[in-house]
């Protein structure tokens, strides 16, 4: 009995994680990665939500696929696979020392979640709106190219690398997205279609590993309609939703999910 309560809750984690991915596009799985691995281990919750993460990244790609930044989409994808390719080649060093890497990428992405808060909101002169929406950030300083692009590799190869290892780098990730893309369509578009890509890679290295089963497989199966639920609702929340609401939310969630990892 306790058993399927626990299978439940997981089921209702995956619906209201999910009305998060369909609004955003991403967190669905950072969101829900810490409750499941209380409620069905890590074992099930870690294969089980990196499927559906590539199911909910093809919602929202196939609906918007126009609004595709493809130079931002390759670039990301190519430094983060490598990422990948190293967590994965280091998961098994990682075993008995997760709190203490939870922890610290968790307080990272506290001080910068909150650092945007404060330029979004504290200082509204830097971060304004244009008349369509989107955002103009006031003149500032422009930033040494090469320390820029070298911030920017480094925060794409550590989201990889947390990738490979706990499946949960989407908040590093969107720590560069937010500052590369402004409009909310490109934003959720090409991040979904990472998720695609990125999560398929690492679903092929779970089979060739021997993480999947028929029971597994059942479990994803009566996940699917909470998924689509979820994805459903979250994408009608949006269509109603202003531009400066859309950019409030991802830093909130940004917050949370940092909050999230560091008291896991």
């Amino acid at each position: 009995m306790e058993s399927w309560c626990s299978y439940l809750l997981f089921f209702a984690v995956i619906l209201f994680s999910n009305i998060i991915q369909g609004i955003t596009g991403f967190a669905g799985t950072v969101l829900a990665l810490p409750v499941s691995l209380m409620l069905v281990g890590y074992s099930v919750a870690r294969p089980v939500l990196n499927v559906l993460g590539v199911l909910s990244g093809e919602y929202v790609f196939f609906k918007n696929r126009e609004s595709l930044n493809k130079k931002e989409l390759l670039k990301i994808c190519a430094v983060m696979t490598c990422g990948i390719i190293l967590g994965i080649l280091l998961k098994r060093y990682t075993v008995g020392r997760e709190k203490w890497l939870y922890f610290s990428l968790g307080l990272f992405i506290i001080f910068l979640s909150v650092e945007r808060m404060i330029r979004l909101f504290i200082h509204p002169k830097r971060v304004a709106l244009k008349n369509d929406g989107t955002v103009r950030a006031s003149p500032q300083k422009i930033p040494h190219p090469v320390l820029s692009a070298l911030s920017d590799y480094t925060i794409l190869i550590c989201a990889g690398l947390v990738h490979g290892i706990f499946v949960c780098g989407g908040p590093l990730l969107i720590c560069y997205l937010s500052k590369k893309l402004d409009d909310s369509r490109e934003f959720r578009t090409t991040i979904s279609m990472v998720w695609i890509f990125l999560n398929t890679f690492i679903f092929i290295t779970d089979i060739a590993q021997g993480y999947w089963n028929s029971a597994l497989f059942k479990i994803l199966a009566i996940s699917l309609p909470f998924l689509w639920g979820g994805m459903k609702l979250g994408s009608i929340l949006y269509a109603h939703m202003n531009q400066k609401i859309f950019i409030t939310l991802t830093y909130i969630l940004l917050l949370i999910s940092g909050i999230s990892l560091a008291v896991k």
